[in-house]
């Protein structure tokens, strides 16, 4: 073979070689740049996502004034409560025949029943003068009782001044005529609930049993979280309802659901019980509270003292109940005291079974 040939052949290998080098190195900056767009994809991806053991995000509450337009009472969904243990909790009151607090009785002075059964084990007992207090203050904003509004105002934040202790107990306070209406959500502020009592008006018809309800379910239920609380409703209201959608026995069942002791104060002035009167003793009785007849206007600030008093003087039991099935059903509470001749205990008449 001739040099010339020779030649002729290295310069095209050199060139073969000199292109293969290049689109090698072409290829792998190619593959650089789609691992670099693949990498981004995919940790893209899982920042929109959320893992499956990242706990929820939370709305923000909104403290103060409640803008947002009350649920309507007549949607019969409600929340529901999960708890570790088919545990009931009942606080209840003692009096003597004279309507007295008796406040240092033992568990062995007092006997259980429930959906007619003793028991299976009662888990707790004591004297509850410190569980945290989730209070309820609905004032009927009627025009039936603009008589004495303002002075009911004043003394129903006396009361809260006097009952909620910063840090530890919340309140709320609803106004309503034909619909309930929130101008303070839950706070420890007693200063911004007075603010919420003076933001009422009256006016309009009354939804009594629409306002009981959602205070309940709405407030009560939903603000339950698995806390031990104590939970009231400080009712104030002539008992006459003509608007609302659900009946006064739905209202007392949901008040039983929110394990919730409703104190009525009756703002009739005429002097004689009437069959409003009657509707607050009912549903009082049956939550395990008390119904208040201040027919004079000084007697109610005497009304809102005894509720007060009470509050920081009951008892509460924790008990198993025997039989218990995740059916749903209603089962009655009876707790009696053994000494049944000079001895009278307030508490709910019933509770709801867990549904499955």
């Amino acid at each position: 073979m001739s040099n010339k040939t020779r030649l002729r052949r290295a310069a095209i290998i050199s060139v073969s070689m000199s292109t293969l080098g290049t689109k090698l190195i072409l290829a792998a900056r190619l593959s650089i740049i789609a691992l670099v767009v693949f990498s981004a994809l995919a940790l893209s991806a899982q920042d929109s996502s959320t893992p499956a053991n990242a706990p929820a995000s939370q709305p923000q509450a909104k403290s103060g004034t409640s803008d947002q337009k009350p649920a309507d009472p007549g949607d019969q969904s409600l929340p529901t409560i999960k708890t570790g243990t088919d545990e009931v909790n009942v606080v209840f009151t003692v009096t003597d025949k004279k309507g007295r607090r008796i406040t240092d009785l033992k568990q062995n002075d007092f006997s259980v029943v429930d959906d007619n059964k003793p028991p299976e084990q009662i888990r707790s007992f004591h004297a509850e003068t410190n569980l945290p207090l989730q209070v309820g203050l609905l004032i009927d904003a009627s025009n039936s009782v603009r008589d004495r509004f303002k002075f009911e105002q004043e003394s129903a934040i006396e009361f809260l001044n006097q009952t909620i202790h910063p840090q530890k107990d919340q309140a709320f306070v609803i106004g309503f005529d034909v619909t309930p209406e929130v101008t303070q959500d839950f706070t420890d502020n007693t200063e911004a609930l007075a603010h919420g009592v003076h933001e009422l008006r009256p006016g309009g018809g009354t939804a009594l049993y629409d306002a009981l309800y959602y205070a309940c379910r709405d407030k009560l239920l939903k603000n339950a979280k698995g806390l031990t609380v104590r939970r009231a409703i400080i009712l104030l209201s002539d008992g006459d309802d003509n608007q609302s959608h659900v009946t006064r026995e739905e209202a007392i069942e949901m008040a039983q659901r929110a394990e919730a002791i409703v104190y009525t104060i009756s703002t009739n002035v005429s002097g004689t019980k009437g069959a409003g009167d009657k509707v607050l003793e009912r549903i009082a009785d049956a939550t395990g509270g008390h119904a208040f007849f201040p027919f004079q206007i000084r007697e109610v600030a005497d009304a809102f003292a005894a509720i007060q008093d009470e509050l920081r003087s009951q008892y509460a039991i924790s008990y198993k109940p025997a039989d218990l099935k995740h059916d749903g059903r209603y089962r009655t509470i009876e707790i009696v005291a053994n000494d049944r001749k000079n001895l009278r205990v307030r508490s709910r008449r019933g509770w709801y079974a867990p549904a499955q």
